[in-house]
């Protein structure tokens, strides 16, 4: 059964332009990484530098971990674990660092994304909190 959006876009070259677009110009950061133990960063949008202070370039081949410290609850990083080993998705909040040290707290989404039902990559959509 098709969704809305595949009847809407049609061909294969309409939809990767539109996801193209999307995700360069998408308020919220979006990290793509690939679906290895390592889970090497992929793809960052330029709203991942405004959020985290580092510039795409420099973080493709790297960890996610890059945004961790001393004050990311561990607990939090547990269940991401989980969710990646099973293959599930994920939702949650942790303070992250950006890249001059300054502490954030993060809101992201982790989300697999299969193809014939396997997982090939993690696409997360990140944005910055506030403290209540």
């Amino acid at each position: 059964m098709e969704s809305a959006i595949e009847t809407s876009l049609g061909n294969t070259e309409t939809s990767l332009t539109l996801l193209k677009v999307l995700a360069a110009n998408s308020f919220d950061s979006i990290l793509i990484t690939d679906a290895t133990a390592g889970g090497k960063i992929t793809y960052a949008n330029k709203a991942f530098k405004k959020l985290t202070g580092h510039l795409p370039s420099e973080v493709i081949g790297k960890s996610p971990r890059i945004l961790q410290g001393v004050g990311t609850d561990k607990k939090v990083i547990s269940r991401l674990a989980i969710a990646l080993k099973s293959g599930g998705k994920f939702e949650g909040k942790a303070i992250n660092y950006k890249k001059d040290g300054t502490p954030f707290i993060m809101y992201w989404r982790v989300l697999p994304i299969r193809v014939g039902g396997k997982v090939e990559a993690w696409l997360a959509i990140q944005r910055e909190g506030s403290v209540i």
